[in-house]
């Protein structure tokens, strides 16, 4: 049989039951498993076999769950973790220890350009920012000899930044290293970073993935791909015996399509204990199964107010990636044919003050530190999200003090422009 579908997969990847079967992923909510012998379990310490014996590390809801992500994104292997914050700092703390660098896009998420500038910068790691636009000259300056990495967001959140993929991956490959590329705002439905040469893929699974607010998650697919024995001295802790493990080379025993999850589950995932809960999968499951239907609306949806905030005298600039008139489009159209996202940024002329009243005379869109929700929110980044970032650094994330994020969820078109038209009165 041909591959299926990704509709088809949204809804039926993951799990299959057997004859008899709960027709439902089953929540297996216990925190530990029952052996008959202790050298069962031991063969599973060693990781000679596979199975579950402590939930901190593994879970088969959760596995499951995960199985269906990478279908998703066309990976060979993934796991589910606590929080996207979670999934992007074990993507990069799994091959980057301290002494190492990363190569960092300037347009992401506030929490991950914390995570890359400071908080990795206290465990010896350094980051390098650069701008999503910059030559593939000044990209490839950017690199170290300790470079371990290179990061970025297919669609930037807030400032809506589409990242050129190929010519990331380009240069992260020809200094021997990975792309990663976190895919939460267009999700699988509307771009699989893996076709375009991204390595690994993070994901905020609280976002679209989810979709209705009802659980915080993130999600680590690996493609396969990168082959790491050949990059073997960059990456020693996965082509070099981990004494922890009685001295099991990961790249080796598992190979390309399963050293760097297996790492990253019986290493980070054992210390660091950032596991997803078996009922929080369930609940993403759930949201998984209507992805391929909501996404298209939130774009719908999205588009329309866009392109009615594009008409407005008191919007001093529109940021959709959709619009023919971005400065992202033409890498939208290459990348994402099929619609960006639900989210739209623009700035309120006025500034700050007029931004705000903007937002308190919303009825529909509520003011919320959320995003990629089926209903709709919006919030204002500089005070919230990005808060911690200096003047400079917003700039750089493409952010300024008047930017509204708006957050286009599945209710009906009309409401929601209407909702816009009539807070817009109030400025």
């Amino acid at each position: 049989m041909s591959e299926q579908s990704i509709e088809t997969r949204c809804v039926q990847a993951g799990y299959t039951p057997g004859n008899g079967e709960p027709r439902q992923v089953p929540i297996v909510q216990s925190t530990t498993f029952k052996y008959d012998t202790s050298d069962a379990m031991g063969r599973l310490f060693d990781l000679e076999d596979s199975g579950y014996f402590y939930t901190r590390l593994q879970n088969p809801t959760n596995d499951r769950v995960a199985a269906k992500i990478a279908s998703l994104e066309g990976g060979t292997a993934a796991m589910l973790t606590s929080s996207g914050q979670a999934a992007n700092f074990f993507a990069v703390f799994n091959i980057c220890e301290a002494g190492g660098h990363v190569v960092a896009s300037s347009a992401i998420y506030g929490g991950t350009f914390n995570l890359l500038a400071h908080t990795l910068g206290k465990m010896g790691i350094e980051c390098t920012f650069v701008d999503p636009n910059c030559t593939p000259d000044e990209l490839d300056a950017a690199f170290r000899p300790n470079t371990k990495c290179v990061f970025g967001e297919t669609i930037a959140n807030p400032a809506l930044a589409v990242l050129d993929i190929e010519k990331f991956a380009a240069a992260a490959h020809a200094h021997g290293v990975p792309l990663i590329v976190d895919n939460t705002f267009p999700t699988p439905i509307n771009c699989r970073p893996i076709e375009w040469g991204a390595d690994i893929v993070t994901h905020s699974t609280t976002k679209y993935m989810d979709g209705h607010g009802a659980c915080v998650g993130g999600a680590i697919v690996d493609s396969g791909k990168f082959d790491w024995m050949a990059n073997a001295e960059r990456f020693p802790g996965l082509t070099t015996p981990d004494e922890s493990y009685h001295g099991i080379v990961y790249a080796e025993k598992f190979g390309q399509a399963g050293a760097y999850i297996t790492k990253a589950t019986s290493q980070l995932m054992r210390d660091f204990g950032s596991i997803q809960g078996p009922q929080n999968a369930f609940y993403l499951n759930l949201g998984l199964e209507s992805l391929h239907v909501r996404v298209p609306q939130h774009c719908k949806n999205a588009r329309a107010v866009a392109e009615f905030l594009s008409t407005s005298d008191k919007v001093a600039s529109v940021r959709y990636p959709d619009l023919p008139g971005d400065p992202y489009h033409r890498l939208a159209e290459k990348y994402l044919p099929n619609g960006s996202c639900g989210v739209v940024s623009f700035e309120v002329a006025g500034g700050r003050e007029a931004a705000e009243r903007f937002m308190a005379g919303l009825h529909v869109f509520a003011i919320e530190t959320h995003v990629a929700d089926a209903r709709s929110c919006c919030l204002h980044p500089a005070s919230s999200t990005h808060r911690q970032m200096t003047n400079e650094e917003l700039v750089a994330a493409g952010i300024s003090p008047a930017m509204v994020r708006m957050s286009c969820g599945i209710e009906g078109t009309d409401d929601l422009v209407a909702d816009v038209e009539q807070a817009l009165a109030r400025v």
